[in-house]
């Protein structure tokens, strides 16, 4: 099998796990009476307790609270599916506050880093501090290789294993365990080679047309 088709079958097995938790949410989503929007909003709240938690040191509670933000984070497409409630806006302001909360979540940890809160974990001779730079752009990469791909033309970007749910798993992992730094190494390669795939794909596409 060859390391190509692997990847493509590690994402079609995460994409139908992300699809399987929407799915066995919706019952739940249609007793909620707050709107899609406003949830996605409370999930950028969330966020941002969370880098100020990061910030003073507690590692273990700002995994928790990673966790407390990605329930919001899936409950508001819930509820606008089970509510009829799926707008263009709402998939836009989603998309938005994602990237907020990924660059509010680094630079707390770049914060406690920097003022001695977390514990540093040096790894090649790079500062932590580093380390979180590269995780944050890669994690930004991601996004954007699909979106100017998308808006190019291209079909099929849905490439790649660090897209967010996975990026915030790793960080979750790494907090509770201890390992902050070595699982924000992990994003990084891992962002960086799917924003490569995605480029590749995208010139393929590109390339052959519609």
């Amino acid at each position: 099998m060859s390391k190509r088709l692997r990847i493509n079958e590690e994402c079609i097995i995460f994409s139908k796990l992300k699809d399987n938790i929407r799915n066995s949410l919706l019952p739940l989503a249609k007793r909620i009476p707050i709107s899609p929007n406003l949830l996605t909003i409370i999930g950028l709240a969330v966020s941002i307790v969370t880098a100020m938690i990061f910030a003073r040191g507690y590692v273990v509670l700002g995994g928790v609270f990673i966790l407390i933000s990605g329930i919001f984070d899936i409950l508001d497409g819930a509820v606008a599916r089970a509510s009829n409630r799926m707008t263009s806006f709402g998939a836009v302001l989603d998309s938005v506050c994602d990237r907020y909360a990924d660059a509010i979540i680094f630079v707390g940890i770049i914060s406690g880093l920097i003022n001695g809160n977390i514990v540093p974990y040096p790894l090649f001779l790079v500062p932590d501090w580093l380390w979180c730079s590269l995780g944050l752009i890669g994690s930004y990469l991601v996004s954007y290789t699909r979106a100017r791909s998308e808006a190019a033309g291209a079909r099929s970007m849905d490439v790649g294993i660090a897209e967010r749910p996975e990026r915030m798993i790793l960080l979750v992992l790494g907090a509770f365990t201890g390992y902050l730094v070595p699982a924000i190494f992990l994003i990084v390669i891992l962002t960086h080679i799917t924003s490569l795939q995605r480029l590749i794909q995208a010139e393929r596409s590109l390339r052959t047309g519609p």
